[in-house]
């Protein structure tokens, strides 16, 4: 009798799991393309301008870049903005750029990973990741030998390189869901 228990509940189990398989394939062959995959929350307008920027304070926050908490990142400056409550500036530091660009729009943070190798091949920390670009993963991270190579400019990669403390301060600020808004 215990054996045959033993098989009707194996039979049971085997049968749930091919249902919940089935039903698994099916959602994921129902899903919208665009699901899933980071894109900006808003469209940036047909030839947008560059955000304008103060001439005396080439540092100082764009105007235009946005409201709230947020991280501001300028493709054409390749500068960062950490901005906390307030509109005030908690940080702002350059980056080398990756290859590839996010286009400009507000996007979020999507994930995060502590200690990965960068699609360069090159050992990175801190990766906060936000957006993706015709299959290229866009997102910032830091070298972790800070002597390692610029990224080749003939491989598409999307890491945005901050240093090693700008890496740890992006960690801190940009945690899952945080804004991040791209401008010129």
């Amino acid at each position: 009798m215990a054996s045959s228990s033993a098989g009707f509940v194996a039979g049971l189990t085997t049968a749930a799991l091919v249902t919940v398989g089935v039903l698994a394939y099916q959602a994921a062959a129902t899903v919208p393309p665009s699901l899933g995959k980071p894109q900006a929350t808003a469209s940036p307008a047909p030839g947008a301008s560059k955000a304008p920027r103060d001439k005396r304070h080439p540092t100082a926050l764009p105007a235009g870049s946005g409201t709230g908490e947020r991280v501001v990142y300028s493709v054409d400056d390749d500068r960062v903005w950490l901005v906390g409550a307030g509109n005030r500036v908690r940080r702002t530091f350059k980056v080398t750029p990756s290859t590839v660009d996010p286009l400009p729009g507000t996007y979020a943070v999507t994930s995060r990973s502590g200690r990965v190798t960068g699609s360069d091949g090159i050992p990175v920390e801190h990766v906060v990741r936000f957006a993706a670009v015709d299959g290229v993963v866009i997102g910032f991270s830091a070298a972790v030998d800070p002597s390692a190579p610029a990224p080749d400019p003939n491989l598409r990669t999307g890491g945005i390189r901050e240093s090693r403390a700008d890496g740890d301060a992006m960690w801190k600020f940009a945690t899952i869901g945080r804004k991040v808004v791209v401008i010129r």
